[in-house]
Parts: structure tokens; C-alpha cells; sequence
């Protein structure tokens, strides 16, 4: 009677071990729990998160997709789009991983705007903006030419070609212009660029003035790359 009294007890323990083990978090669509998994990831931001639904659903998001808002996705205003993070709710722990798609928040001192159902999850609907630590998952920053992630910078493009050759010739036509190399989808890629903004009007105002001079090109984020 006794050694079984001690191996249900055994028993009992075990499972109130294992159950004091189990960390809380928001889980995503296949499972996961990412509550703790920020502990070994590198923080690059802390701000106040917002989110957007309804007035955006079914629109394209800023690298062309339809925007879901059911989806698991945020808008940045620097991020490489595609780049994974952790968002970590500083008011009550919960922490999600979603997928930059977007750009913005605009609004001042915001620095994610989350679906609408990673805001949920997150418990961000009802306050409407929460307090977040951001932690990069997938992308790559070491290659960036990001310096401020709260600040976009513009440029003008006048064009891009595989042959630094042909890039180079451009360049020399164009005052001013440079010459980047980027290396898309396993290949290299020379991109010609006017100019670096961080107020999209002055790209805009500067390229009229190209334009006017035989030069076509158009603005862009020079983070979107």
C-alpha cells in the first residue's frame, strides 16, 4: 500500500513540474507558442505599437499584397519587407510573431502598426496603442542601409541593370547620381539613385526637375530593397 502511495506521489509531482515549466504566450495559426522565444532574440526597437483593420482590408499594402487583416502581419516604416519580428507586449507579457508587409505607422512616435488580429492576440484592440519591445527574427540588418529604423529616407531611381557598365553610364549622364550595387534573389544588380531624402516631397520635387531634363525615374524608399 505504501509504494503505491509513493508512486502516485511520484506522479503527482511530476506533472506540477512540468506544468510550473510551461511558459504563457500568444500562439500562433500552426501552434507555436512565442512567449518565450524573444529571451534569445536581438531587441532593435521600443516604441508604441498601434494597429489598423477595416478601413485598410482588401487594400494592397505597400509591397503589393492584399492587405488581411486577419493575417499576422505589420506595417513598419523601415524594415525590409518579408522581415520577421517578435512584438512584445511591455504592458501584460504577451508577445507575437508577425511579418512586415506594410509601411507605416505615420503617426508620431508609433512604431508598428499590427493587423487586426495581431492585435488582438497581442490584447492591443481595446487600448488601441500598448507599449512594445520589437525583436528581429527574419531579415537582415547587418547589410541595411537603414541608420534610424523610426526614419525613412527617399531617393530617386533612374534605373537598374545587371551590367555595372551600363549603370556606370547613367550615372555619368546624371550630376550627382550614384551607383549602388544589390544583390536580388541570388544575382547582382546595379541600381543608379539620385539623392537621399527623408521628406518624400523634396524626392518628388527632385524628380520633376529630372524629368524636365530628359532623366525618367521614380521615388522610392531606400529601405525597401
Amino acid at each position: 500500500m505504501n509504494s503505491t502511495r509513493l508512486l502516485l506521489l511520484a506522479i503527482v509531482l511530476s506533472v506540477l513540474t512540468s506544468a510550473c515549466g510551461i511558459t504563457s504566450g500568444t500562439f500562433s495559426r500552426t501552434g507555436t507558442s512565442s512567449g518565450s522565444s524573444s529571451k534569445n532574440m536581438k531587441a532593435i526597437e521600443t516604441g508604441v505599437a498601434s494597429w489598423y483593420g477595416p478601413n485598410f482590408h482588401g487594400k494592397l499594402t505597400a509591397n503589393g499584397e492584399t492587405y488581411d487583416m486577419d493575417g499576422l502581419t505589420a506595417a513598419h516604416r523601415t524594415l525590409p519587407f518579408n522581415s520577421e519580428v517578435i512584438v512584445e507586449n511591455l504592458d501584460n507579457g504577451k508577445s507575437l510573431k508577425v511579418r512586415i508587409n506594410d509601411r507605416g505607422p505615420f503617426a508620431k512616435d508609433r512604431i508598428i502598426d499590427l493587423s487586426r488580429e495581431a492585435a488582438t492576440r497581442l490584447g492591443v484592440i481595446e487600448p488601441g496603442t500598448a507599449r512594445v519591445r520589437l525583436y528581429l527574427v527574419k531579415g537582415d540588418l547587418d547589410n541595411s542601409r537603414v541608420t534610424d529604423l523610426k526614419v525613412a529616407n527617399y531617393t530617386v531611381q533612374l534605373g537598374s541593370y545587371q551590367d555595372r557598365a551600363f549603370a556606370e553610364k547613367k550615372a555619368a549622364e546624371v550630376d550627382g547620381s550614384r551607383v549602388e550595387e544589390l544583390r536580388l534573389n541570388g544575382e547582382r544588380v546595379f541600381r543608379v539613385y539620385f539623392g537621399t531624402y527623408q521628406d518624400p516631397e523634396h524626392a518628388k520635387q527632385a524628380l520633376d526637375k529630372l524629368q524636365a531634363d530628359g532623366h525618367d525615374g521614380f521615388v522610392k524608399q531606400i529601405e525597401n530593397d
